[in-house]
């Protein structure tokens, strides 16, 4: 199978699309993938690190103001799927896949025009505006909630099907991540924290602040936290200003590669609410205390984690909580890493395993192939 994988800008984006280029490849190891991304996404980073050639294209996406760069950005959305269809002439792919990111759109309209299958996958409850300006322009639209569907007008094309993650975060256990990373026998517990791919601010103050008054008075809690990298030079700078450099326990990243056998390794983990990560911790089954963006379209992070809280899976404070008092989520990292916690730990990780979709990764594969089959036909 030849196979174009577009969409980026974050790793919301980008790891959906790495997880099917995977699972493609685990079915049919022959298969040619290439990625097509901007030159200013996380993609730059990630696709090249999964062993993927990487291609460009130049879009932007649209600001919410009037402005010069809007109008360039109307510009390279018209005139980049023509550049786009030169780069599909001459690795003449059997499908093309969209995960979402302004550039999704150059690439997916042109191969769209050239009569190639074309599908997408939306992760977040909330379409993007990529997704639903495709969405005339595909043969399929993959969901992670069935709830998307309403907000777009295809609803001949759709289906729900999960999330797509990568294998290792259900093929490990938290002994053999330990081990796999050296720390076994090194640290009785460990916290896991990040705010996404480029970062947030009010995340990593947040995590100072645990590192400061938690983290660092406890040498047996080994604690891993990714600034993302717009943050990480600040935090870093803050980082080192609290001696918490001189902790052999904290750890300070910009990004989390190997994030299976970290979140595997891992007895808490402290993030935003995006639905990959949702996704990842239900099939992980870990202990997730959340920090949702209110950023983003519709709130919807605080959507996503409110519902893991109703039932009894996660905790979760926003930021304007945390903004007037860290002590709250510092009490409740405590109280779970105690001995009297580890019960409620234990249950909240029981509880959020009911939220994995089972076989998505094979659902998209499926049909993918169909959605090939059925192109030639016509």
């Amino acid at each position: 199978m030849r196979v174009i994988m577009t969409g980026g800008g974050t790793g919301g984006h980008v790891n959906p699309a790495l997880s099917i280029a995977e699972t493609i490849k685990r079915n049919e190891p022959d298969s040619e993938i290439i990625f097509v991304g901007t030159k200013r996404g996380i993609e730059n980073k990630l696709v090249p690190a999964a062993g993927y050639k990487l291609h460009h294209v130049d879009v932007r996406g649209l600001s919410r103001s009037l402005s010069l760069a809007n109008i360039r950005a109307f510009w390279l959305a018209a005139t980049s799927p023509y550049k786009a269809k030169k780069l599909i002439k001459q690795f003449k792919p059997d499908i093309v896949i969209g995960t979402g990111g302004y550039v999704c759109w150059p690439v997916v309209k042109a191969a769209s025009m050239m009569g190639i299958p074309c599908v997408l996958h939306e992760s977040n409850a909330i379409a993007g505006v990529a997704v639903k300006m495709l969405q005339d322009k595909v043969d399929k639209i993959y969901l992670n909630f069935e709830a998307t569907g309403r907000t777009l007008k295809a609803k001949d094309k759709l289906m729900k099907v999960g999330n797509p993650i990568p294998s290792g975060f259900t093929r490990i256990s938290k002994e053999e991540a330990r081990e796999k990373l050296g720390i076994e026998g090194k640290y009785e517990k460990m916290i896991l924290s990040y705010g996404g791919s480029l970062g947030a601010e009010k995340v990593n103050e947040a995590m100072l602040s645990l590192m400061k008054n938690y983290s660092a008075k406890h040498p047996e809690v080994l604690h891993v936290h990714a600034t993302g990298s717009i943050e990480y030079h600040e935090a870093m700078t803050k980082f080192k200003k609290y001696g918490l450099d001189k902790c052999e326990n904290i750890q300070m990243l910009e990004y989390i590669f190997d994030m299976p056998d970290r979140m595997a390794a891992a007895d808490i983990i402290v993030c935003r609410a995006g639905a990959l990560t949702v996704s990842e911790l239900a099939s992980a089954g870990k202990c997730p205390i959340f920090i949702p963006s209110p950023n983003v379209t519709e709130n919807h992070q605080y959507k996503n984690a409110k519902v893991l809280v109703d039932a009894g899976a996660a905790f979760l404070f926003e930021e304007k909580e945390l903004e007037q008092n860290t002590g709250v989520l510092i009490d409740a990292v405590a109280g779970l890493l105690s001995e009297e916690g580890e019960a409620e730990r234990h249950d909240m990780e029981e509880r959020i395993r009911q939220f994995a979709v089972a076989d998505t990764n094979r659902l998209i594969y499926n049909d993918i192939k169909k959605v090939i089959e059925s192109k030639k036909k016509k």
